[in-house]
């Protein structure tokens, strides 16, 4: 059984590769502005919840009666074992909604829509920084729909006790500010903390976050020359070494340090800020709704996540959605047409508005929701990044082995960066 998967798998992609040729050399009008709209229907599968979606959908179909876009919902927690089996069966969606820690796994399985179709210029025009997660030297991966930036909500009342007057801005104004808000006991236990941060297995988004620290520090993570995707993390930058980030995140979790606000005996990060003792919380602009619902009576707020002092540029990470056109789709201009119509009309818009996120187009960054939070978001998502993960559950165990071993004394900052590095290459040979 596992063999005759193997094989219809292998199958499959070299029927990919062959579309990819008629595409790239035009023989299958991709994009063409003179072909006519798309016709029947096309299925669409993610996570998003079918309620959701579905005046979303009504909407844009009425908008488009040559066509249909169905929606299937999936799991979460199965959604890309059932998109493999799926595609390997020919049964597959003509598109889906594409994480970007699923775009590296799908670029060989999906139509890589070539610069002649869309061109380059165009895209970056169109989309905010962090939608280049979808590029690669061929062509676009996906067409970027929404923007899920890292941000940092903070317990208002905590910093008013502690004369606070606003969050900080800049990282040397955050560690000025931890000592003073972390609350200890005689034996040095932490009572009330400022920042978790320093360990990976109870802080939430722990790669996220120190994967921010990394692009703040001018390093992309991965690359891209030629179709052939690297690791970067040990390129030296002369203004900032990433054995110097790695320390200074975890030496949040050295009780030597007077900075050290978080150990592995605590709670879950997000719970320590709905249960109002964590200062700072670094999360999602989607865990909004989420954090509101654990604590209705908390205090809190949002800010940008604090930068570099002096850098010449703003960051922070960010998790960015697309929509990809399946190699396999048996009505793939369709398909085509409708991505393109639901990434730059006003399905994207409402799509971004439903999840509580940043849409990914540039325009409709500039038309902010009135009430308080999202200009935050808006903002941020136009500073944000991304980086093309390979594998979303080994990379997790590469950024926690790296911190581990710095925080066990079993190897220095450099070495685990070094490490790590060659481990993050060997997930990125194809």
């Amino acid at each position: 059984m596992k063999g005759n998967f193997q094989l219809i798998t292998i199958i499959v992609f070299i029927a990919a590769a062959i579309l990819g040729v008629l595409v790239f050399s035009g023989a299958i009008p991709i994009g063409n502005q003179n072909a006519t709209g798309g016709q029947g229907t096309v299925v669409l599968w993610g996570t998003v919840k079918s309620g959701a979606m579905l005046s979303l959908l009504e909407d844009f179909n009425n908008a488009n009666p040559t066509f249909i876009v169905k929606y299937e919902e999936k799991s979460p927690d199965t959604f890309d074992q059932d998109l493999l089996e799926a595609i390997a069966s020919g049964v597959g969606p003509d598109m889906f909604f594409l994480p970007d820690n699923l775009a590296f796994r799908y670029s060989n399985k999906i139509v890589t829509i070539p610069f002649a179709s869309y061109s380059l210029a165009t895209f970056k025009n169109t989309f905010a920084s962090a939608g280049e997660v979808f590029l690669s030297s061929k062509g676009i991966l996906a067409f970027p729909i929404s923007i899920d930036p890292l941000v940092m909500y903070y317990n208002r009342s905590m910093l008013d006790a502690n004369a606070v007057i606003f969050p900080p801005a800049f990282w040397d104004e955050f560690t000025n500010l931890v000592p003073f808000i972390t609350k200890k006991d005689d034996s040095n236990k932490i009572i009330k903390s400022a920042a978790a941060l320093g360990h990976f297995s109870n802080i939430a988004h722990a790669k996220d976050i120190i994967s921010a620290f990394f692009m703040q520090a001018g390093n992309p993570i991965v690359s891209e020359k030629d179709g052939a995707f690297s690791s970067i993390l040990s390129s030296f930058n002369s203004q900032y070494d990433l054995a110097s980030v790695l320390k200074f995140y975890t030496d949040f979790a050295d009780p030597s340090k007077n900075i050290y606000s978080w150990n592995r005996s605590m709670p879950n990060s997000v719970d320590a800020f709905s249960a109002e003792n964590l200062a700072f919380y670094f999360g999602h602009a989607s865990e909004l709704a989420t954090l509101i619902n654990k604590n209705p009576n908390q205090n809190f707020f949002v800010a940008p996540i604090p930068q570099i002092k002096d850098a010449k540029f703003k960051l922070t990470g960010a998790r960015v959605t697309g929509l990809a056109i399946s190699s396999f789709s048996k009505n793939f201009n369709t398909a085509f047409v409708a991505a393109s119509l639901m990434a730059t009309g006003d399905f994207a818009n409402k799509f971004a508005m439903t999840l509580g996120v940043a849409p990914a187009r540039r325009d409709l960054l500039k038309i902010m929701p009135v009430d308080s939070y999202s200009p935050i978001f808006y903002n941020s998502a136009l500073f944000a990044k991304s980086w093309l993960d390979p594998s979303n559950k080994d990379t997790d165990d590469i950024f926690r082995r790296m911190i581990d071993g710095v925080l066990s004394n079993s190897v220095s900052t450099r070495d685990a960066i070094s490490d790590a590095d060659a481990k993050l290459n060997l997930l990125l040979v194809k």
